[in-house]
């Protein structure tokens, strides 16, 4: 593409369109400016060379005018001096030469146009270089404070995940505590059940302590006799 070709899609071109549709605007904002800087040195070139033509047309339809001028004015001095072969002659050369500055005229006016074309371009594309630069740092920033932000959120999700770890230990931590109690209640109620039936039993395995009624009867033989 010609850069008189990409003059349009410069000019409608958007630069805060483009960052806003971007996933990273750093590194877009890198590549704008890399673009920009390589488009604006071939606008530079471009455009010296049309102004250039521009000059160099202007300068023919000028000569070519002034030549017309001459031709008038030759053709007045022959008729004066009686001489209107040679009359004739200049106004025969003034007709070519204004038929010439038509054509000039429209060159003149096409290399006028294309040179203000590549000016406003140029134009342009210092002033989206510009806006960038001035642009860059601030998102620069930006993004740097977005990432710090990214950071704190994740440490805040860990933060909230300890914290439902501890919920979840202490959960356990009772269910354990009160598995333990129902084990020792289960262990006394079976310790005082054993407790029962053996105090039970000892009632009639022990030997009645007849040590004190055979003593009294003892006392009882010796008063009577």
């Amino acid at each position: 593409m010609s850069i008189l070709g990409r003059f349009k899609e410069i000019m409608s071109s958007n630069i805060n369109a483009l960052l806003d549709k971007v996933e990273d605007p750093e590194k877009m904002i890198e590549q704008c400016l890399r673009n920009l800087n390589s488009d604006l040195g071939k606008v530079k070139s471009e455009t010296a060379t049309i102004m250039a033509e521009e000059q160099r047309a202007q300068r023919e339809l000028d000569e070519c005018q002034a030549d017309i001028g001459k031709m008038q004015s030759y053709a007045v001095k022959a008729l004066e001096a009686g001489n209107e072969a040679d009359a004739k002659k200049f106004l025969t050369h003034k007709a070519s030469l204004q038929a010439k500055l038509t054509g000039l005229q429209e060159a003149c006016n096409l290399a006028q146009a294309n040179a203000a074309h590549m000016r406003e371009m140029h134009d342009k594309l210092v002033g989206d270089i510009g806006e960038l630069e001035s642009r860059k740092e601030m998102i620069k920033g930006k993004l740097a404070a977005a990432k710090t932000q990214d950071r704190m959120n994740k440490m805040m999700s860990s933060v909230s995940g300890a914290n439902d770890s501890m919920a979840s230990f202490e959960r356990y931590e009772a269910l354990a505590d009160k598995a333990l109690d129902q084990a020792k209640a289960m262990a006394e109620l079976n310790k005082s059940s054993q407790s029962s039936i053996k105090d039970l039993a000892a009632k009639y395995d022990a030997e009645p302590d007849t040590s004190i009624d055979d003593e009294l009867a003892a006392l009882k033989a010796s008063l009577n006799k």
